[in-house]
């Protein structure tokens, strides 16, 4: 995929067990990093033998993103930080991110996870001047109008990742991060597995297509390379040109 080369760095990646987290751990991975992952279970074998390749050639880590205490007591085995990712999101459908409750759940895993988990990170990517992506989305950039919550605390991450990036430049950890469009994961099986639904939103997106994980990746491993030295508190939108029509 790249002849970036990550050998020695050590890599964070929050929400790793799956989706677009899981296919960025193993791009660092490949690229010569000691990846870490983490994820809500205990441990990689709770997860079952079917999913056991998603797990391969890394290290692993339970940490519930959605617990505030969980993520302050939270231990990663790692002496430093090269590359942080912060990759977990929930979403809800069928309009139930209206109802209060539900509202509040997405947005403390959307949004207040990733500012617990940029503090608790913040001292092992400053000792090593690091690199802290957050994964947001397109919804974050337009209305979507079935979800509030999704929507509105994904904006929130990109304005975070605004106003990080300019507040630990002078620590000397870069902030950015990547807002995708449309990516071919289990989060969006409502639509992959609803093939009128699917054709309906691939004509929104002027490329045609759904990106896959491994796209995301791509652009996560730029921003964590000297190539991306001078970008601070951006978010790359990824979206196959969907927010240009």
């Amino acid at each position: 995929m790249t002849h970036l080369n990550f050998a020695g760095k050590q890599v964070i990646v929050v929400g790793g067990s799956s989706g677009i987290g899981n296919a960025t751990a193993y791009a660092f991975r490949d690229a010569g990093a000691d990846v870490l992952v983490t994820g809500t279970r205990a441990s990689p074998e709770d997860y079952g033998p079917e999913e056991a390749h998603r797990f391969a050639g890394l290290r692993y880590s339970q940490l519930v993103v959605g617990d505030a205490e969980s993520v302050a007591a939270w231990q990663p085995d790692v002496e430093r930080a090269d590359v942080v990712v912060l990759s977990q999101g929930s979403v809800a459908y069928r309009r139930q991110e209206f109802e209060p409750e539900t509202f509040r759940r997405i947005v403390d895993v959307n949004l207040n996870s990733m500012m617990d988990c940029a503090a608790r990170m913040k001292p092992l990517l400053a000792a090593s001047s690091g690199c802290l992506l957050t994964i947001s989305s397109v919804g974050g950039v337009r209305a979507t109008i079935a979800n509030p919550a999704y929507s509105a605390s994904k904006a929130g991450l990109i304005h975070l990742t605004r106003v990080l990036g300019a507040a630990w430049a002078r620590d000397g950890i870069r902030v950015n991060g990547i807002a995708p469009g449309l990516v071919d994961t289990r989060m969006i099986s409502v639509t992959t597995e609803n093939p009128e639904r699917l054709a309906e939103r691939l004509k929104g997106i002027p490329l045609g297509r759904l990106a896959s994980p491994e796209e995301i990746a791509s652009i996560a491993l730029f921003l964590a390379s000297p190539m991306a030295s001078y970008i601070v508190g951006q978010t790359i939108v990824a979206d196959g040109g969907r927010t240009l029509t």
